[in-house]
């Protein structure tokens, strides 16, 4: 073969797709054989890359949102040079390859963040965007801008119609982002076929309402249209660019192009020879001649552009020694060394001055410590940043050009800003937390859910966590949210007590680098609890003896949030009937339930089977603590509209109501 033409470069990617869909026998042709053209052009001539270190800082971020076609992505990284061999290619949705059905970040060489549940792709490239966009105010000088480069995303009607997909790109138009590409996959069919029944919007009015710069018109298969329209996204410095671009799904496929058969099952034997023959393909299953392979690796450029980009930091560093040795620390996710010092320190003196606050505040007065120790805090609350108590001294909107800029006011986007996060998380350089209120959850459940998957080093932040917050009613308050979220696997759940509990699960979340944590904490005012040094010291083991009996005690108490104090309450009143109680406070259940066998036992003896746990919130959840046999003080209703203080009585949740339950467990 002589030099390969684009078509030729484009196919390569076309039938690496559908052979592994083939072998499979399962999978999603369509889109990888739609976009081929534009990935080849996008990846061969503008992606800044290096596919022998796909951690390099200043890369370009690619986001493969229609996470669907994954094998386009696949076949990039594979024909780029990444270490992704062809023998992972042809094990395409086999159990233990590193080419699942969709992208996994944790799996893949290359792969930026996990995409299949549409939109959300999309959304966290909008985080990947604001990151570069704040690192670069911050720490770029004149002739050293050592944090320059942009975010692609690919992404189909499937995402558009998702509504994250409004939220995003709302917000993307009003922090000007203007390094953010997209190209609309414009080829008018979805899983149910042609989409003229159910996406009749009008996407790029859409888009420039929002305030994109709007490339129309390109055709997806024509590499000069391509490269006009990415030409025309590069002029653009102030604005995020969508490219529309009409393809054809299942492009050459001569029975099923264009055909919403081609989007997710295998083209067939016959068909895909007979797509070899259209497009003069004459090479077998995973055949890809030398000379493609050497088109795909005639730039080379990754370790030169990198090698270019370090010699500049050199400089940089040599000019500006502190502020380099900080992106360097934040760009590995490090914390600075006297962190974890200062932040005992502090929880040490919340213990001692003992407030009696709501845990939201004692949340605010959390950050309010920890965020100026660590410039990587990026805040942010959907509308509530009043009543979240997330805003503290020193932040500063993203809105503008401010390079201290570190707080994000989504406005009443739960769902678009937990997926923003996860971007600016996997970006790195940032810590970022969100919040709303807890039963708001609900809204933003997919994207925490993909926090623990990916994983991403998220905080999600959610107050007002129960019945307790009062008038407003069942529809602000969460029943069975606490409970659902410690479902989530790899998802760590803290629901602290007091205000000390507050500062250890920020610590908790802070320091956690392999997934996300859920802080969750009350409106009401909550009584502080005594605690020894070593108590303290155990409330990062998630669950702990807050208060012990002499001996071994007649019944275990279990409790978490502001049921910890009627917990405590009951307890005097057990004495006094001479019952010995134990009060285990347990404000994370997941990192209890981490901790090695024999403390677990300290905590919970095996031996004591009476036990009582009491939270505001539904029952069953409990039970894996206090057994079949155990009781539990909840709610298994929906709240009502009154104040707390008729709320908890009305529903049962009071100290009468342990306490009897404790009677009752020890007579039995």
């Amino acid at each position: 073969m002589t030099q390969p033409t684009r078509r030729q470069l484009a196919n390569a990617i076309r039938f690496l797709a559908a052979d592994a869909v083939e072998a499979a026998k399962s999978g999603h042709p369509g889109m990888p054989m739609g976009m081929a053209d534009i990935a080849e052009v996008l990846w061969n001539d503008y992606l800044r890359h290096n596919p022998n270190n796909p951690k390099w800082f200043n890369r370009d971020r690619f986001v493969l949102s229609n996470g669907h076609g994954s094998m386009l992505q696949y076949a990039l990284l594979h024909l780029s040079g990444y270490d992704l061999p062809i023998e992972q290619l042809k094990a395409f949705r086999q159990l233990g390859s590193k080419t699942a059905g969709h992208p996994e970040r944790h799996e893949t060489p290359g792969v930026e963040t996990t995409t299949g549940p549409l939109g959300q792709g999309f959304a966290n490239a909008v985080g990947f965007a604001l990151a570069e966009k704040l690192l670069a105010q911050r720490y770029n000088r004149p002739e050293f801008e050592v944090v320059d480069h942009r975010t692609w995303v690919f992404m189909g009607d499937g995402c558009l119609m998702e509504g994250i997909s409004h939220e995003a790109a709302s917000l993307a138009g009003t922090w000007g982002l203007g390094k953010l590409v997209c190209f609309w996959d414009d080829n008018n069919i979805s899983i149910d076929g042609e989409v003229e029944g159910w996406f009749t919007d009008n996407t790029p009015a859409r888009f420039e309402a929002y305030g994109w710069n709007v490339v129309r018109d390109v055709d997806g298969h024509d590499p000069e249209s391509i490269k006009a329209g990415i030409d025309a996204a590069l002029s653009q410095f102030d604005k995020p660019t969508l490219i529309c671009c009409k393809t054809t799904i299942g492009f050459g496929s001569p029975n099923k192009a264009g055909q919403e058969s081609s989007h997710g099952a295998p083209l067939g034997k016959d068909e895909l020879e007979a797509t070899r023959k259209a497009l003069d393909w004459s090479y077998g299953p995973f055949e890809i001649p030398e000379a493609i392979y050497a088109g795909w690796r005639a730039g080379g450029t990754g370790t030169l552009r990198q090698a270019e980009w370090e010699q500049l930091f050199d400089k940089y560093a040599a000019q500006f020694p502190e502020q380099a040795e900080e992106l360097t620390r934040r760009s590995h996710g490090e914390l600075p060394d006297d962190f974890i010092a200062k932040a005992d320190a502090y929880i040490a003196q919340v213990q001692a001055e003992a407030p009696n606050i709501a845990s939201r505040k004692a949340s605010q007065n959390a950050i309010q410590a920890f965020a100026p120790l660590l410039p990587e805090i990026i805040g942010g609350s959907a509308d509530l940043a009043g009543s979240n108590l997330t805003l503290w001294k020193g932040a500063h909107t993203v809105v503008g050009e401010d390079p201290q800029a570190n707080y994000v006011h989504y406005g009443v986007r739960e769902f678009g800003m937990s997926a923003i996060a996860n971007g600016l998380a996997l970006h790195g350089g940032f810590l970022p937390f969100d919040a709303t209120f807890l039963v708001f959850s609900d809204y933003a459940r997919n994207a925490l859910r993909m926090s623990a998957l990916i994983p991403a080093h998220v905080i999600h932040v959610f107050t007002h966590d129960s019945i307790g917050l009062g008038e407003d009613g069942p529809t602000h308050q969460p029943v069975e949210h606490v409970s659902s979220l410690r479902y989530i696997p790899n998802n760590d759940v803290w629901r602290p007590c007091d205000a000390a509990e507050s500062a250890v699960s920020w610590k908790a979340a802070i320091v956690r680098k392999d997934g996300p944590s859920c802080l969750i904490f009350s409106r009401q005012n909550l009584a502080p609890q005594q605690r020894s040094a070593e108590q303290v010291k155990q409330i990062e083991r998630g669950g702990y003896v807050l208060a012990d009996a002499a001996g071994t005690p007649d019944v275990i108490l279990i409790g978490t949030g502001s049921e910890v104090g009627l917990a405590m309450a009951a307890k005097a009143e057990l004495e006094a009937a001479g019952l010995k109680a134990r009060v285990v406070s347990m404000p994370s259940t997941n990192v209890f339930d981490r901790q090695d066998a024999a403390y677990r036992e300290s905590v919970l003896p095996n031996a004591v089977r009476a036990r009582v746990a009491v939270e505001a919130g539904v029952t069953g959840f409990w039970r894996q603590y206090v057994g079949l046999d155990g009781a539990v003080v909840g709610l298994d209703t929906f709240g009502a509209s009154a104040p707390a203080d008729k709320l908890y009585p009305h529903f049962g949740i009071t100290v009468d109501a342990v306490v009897a339950a404790a009677k009752a467990q020890v007579a039995n």
